[in-house]
């Protein structure tokens, strides 16, 4: 399915859930041109969620992301309680929490209002979409669109396929993306926490080993990750990074290494411990490090920094960067 970029710009976009995801991805669509429909089926999600999205557009001006004002963008968005506003919306995408009777509540009553062909989907990280597309009265227009905060700066967007989904309906998500600012992944196969979060879930676990295990404390592990993974991951993924420096060298480490990873399918006890306490994070001030209330904020300020920083310097380095420099030199050679 081919669609030209004024179309794209022109499709209606629905967002069901207005947590900081649910806003993040809003303020997304937005900048990418879409009118925005944003539904919050919790109350208290309309005190907040004008005001963040526009907090975040006039943050993206101030960094060169969009050249109008904020007021600009917000013409073109709708925030209410009341799903038949989402009637002629193409697409829309729920964003509500992480529970099955609520998903399948919410799919209800959009179905209830949505055109037969316009599309649905989940931004979860955990529940398998062939197991979210069975709420759902057309199965083959259900997709998982799973995105990473802050939605609009990353390059960052899984599009999964569940077992019903139309494989032509998935590649038009996908090349629906790129218009969104995205370098996205087509999973065409569904499987339980898609490619990422299987990824960083391994590392997440075998984190927690050796902090539980007395190998490294929490600092530890984080300064890691900083200073190796963090070093190149912006550049390149896991294999192009046994691809430079060695494909050899990791097949003869992984012999005797990967015996020895941890393989524990219980939730870690240093995580359980923080939670069953009412920890989560900067949020409260409570979670793996102690923070006052003011470092919880600076924290939260400064990944918001970080992150528009970081995309200037991952779109220099885009996937086909090398190619396009193949393209430069054969052109002025």
């Amino acid at each position: 399915m081919s669609v030209q970029k004024d179309q794209l710009a022109g499709i209606s976009v629905g967002v069901v859930g207005l947590g900081l995801m649910g806003c993040s991805i809003s303020t997304c669509l937005l900048i990418a041109g879409h009118t925005v429909v944003a539904l919050a089926p919790i109350p208290s999600d309309m005190e907040h969620a004008e005001q963040r999205i526009r907090g975040h557009l006039e943050k993206s001006r101030q960094e060169g992301m969009i050249q109008g004002a904020a007021s600009e963008y917000m013409e073109r968005l709708t925030i209410t309680e009341n799903y038949a506003a989402l009637s002629g919306c193409r697409l829309v995408i729920e964003c509500t929490i992480e529970n099955l009777d609520i998903k399948r509540s919410v799919y209800a009553r959009v179905e209830a209002v949505i055109s037969g062909d316009a599309l649905l989907a989940s931004n979860t990280s955990s529940i398998p979409i062939s197991i979210l597309q069975k709420q759902t009265t057309h199965p083959r227009r259900f997709f998982g669109l799973h995105w990473a905060e802050p939605s609009h700066t990353t390059r960052f967007l899984e599009i999964i396929c569940g077992a019903d989904s139309e494989l032509e309906l998935g590649e038009y998500l996908y090349e629906l993306s790129h218009h969104w600012g995205k370098e996205p992944t087509l999973v065409r196969r569904d499987i339980r926490g898609f490619i990422t979060n299987r990824l960083m879930y391994a590392l997440y676990r075998e984190g927690f080993y050796l902090v539980e295990n007395g190998y490294a404390t929490v600092e530890d592990v984080d300064r890691a990750c900083r200073n190796n993974a963090g070093y190149w991951m912006t550049l390149v993924g896991m294999f192009r990074w046994m691809d430079l420096t060695g494909v050899a060298a990791y097949h003869t480490v992984m012999k005797d290494l990967l015996p020895t990873l941890c393989n524990d399918t219980a939730v870690p006890r240093l995580i359980d411990d923080i939670v069953q306490a009412g920890g989560r994070g900067v949020s409260n001030a409570r979670g793996f490090y102690s923070y006052t209330e003011q470092e919880a904020k600076l924290w939260e300020e400064t990944f918001q920094e970080f992150s528009y920083e970081i995309r200037d310097l991952a779109l220099r380095y885009p996937a086909d960067v090398v190619k396009k420099k193949l393209r430069g030199e054969q052109e002025n050679g």
